[in-house]
């Protein structure tokens, strides 16, 4: 059975702007169940085993950003997802967010990591969801204000590497010194992006734009520096 995203690609057109941002606070006082309704009808639909590696990209991609938003929905208002006890950040229940298995899709429960480890990224082989999936932090990709579509996946990946790989927060590369700064997210799945490229520098260097600088700078030898994270949410106000 095809899965039917219309529901969460009308949310994201509604609460997320250009810039990746949610409006959290809107979504979940005009439309607080919408999304918990949609992920629901999804509990007990049976999955077809003959999907596209593009349509099986769409929808999970598209789950793992959806129990996501919800996760938070559920939480809001919140400042990090990163939880804190007395300044200190609580890992233990940081990775439980990610590694409890308490999404229920086509009759089976999955966590976030399985979602990304197991099947994105295991099965799946894809190094370009690690700039579509989001955890809802500002450090990450930027949630984009549309879903992902199986005729359209392929472009809209190559299309988030791009915006995320040109984004001076994300990544940028001083001339002077001859270093490339770039988001810890290079550093936590090196292997995937060595998978595609002989280095993270040159896995970068495929994805800048034509006029940039560093373009022809940057070697399997560039130094790299990798940037603090920010946790903080990806949030907007209301207008």
């Amino acid at each position: 059975m095809m899965i039917d995203f219309k529901v969460w690609n009308e949310l994201l057109q509604q609460y997320v702007n250009e810039h990746g941002q949610v409006d959290y606070q809107a979504w979940k006082t005009e439309q607080s169940q919408t999304l918990k309704n949609w992920l629901s009808s999804l509990e007990s639909i049976s999955l077809d085993s003959s999907l596209t590696r593009q349509e099986q990209l769409a929808l999970w991609i598209n789950l793992y950003n959806a129990f996501m938003v919800a996760t938070i929905l559920e939480r809001y208002p919140i400042a990090s997802i990163r939880p804190v006890i007395l300044g200190i950040p609580n890992w233990v229940a940081f990775l439980r967010l990610f590694q409890r298995r308490m999404y229920h899709f086509s009759h089976q429960a999955y966590s976030l990591s399985d979602i990304e480890n197991s099947i994105l990224r295991d099965q799946l082989q894809e190094p370009q969801i690690h700039f579509a999936i989001v955890c809802a932090s500002i450090g990450c990709p930027l949630l984009r204000a549309e879903a992902y579509r199986s005729n359209d996946v392929e472009q809209q990946l190559t299309d988030d590497a791009k915006r995320f790989i040109n984004n001076p927060d994300k990544v940028r590369y001083d001339a002077l010194t001859g270093t490339l700064y770039c988001s810890k997210i290079f550093k936590w799945y090196r292997q995937d992006f060595l998978q595609a490229a002989g280095s993270v520098p040159e896995y970068i260097r495929t994805y800048l734009w034509p006029d940039t600088h560093a373009e022809h700078r940057l070697t399997a030898s560039t130094p790299i520096v990798y940037l603090d994270y920010d946790w903080r949410l990806n949030q907007r106000t209301s207008s």
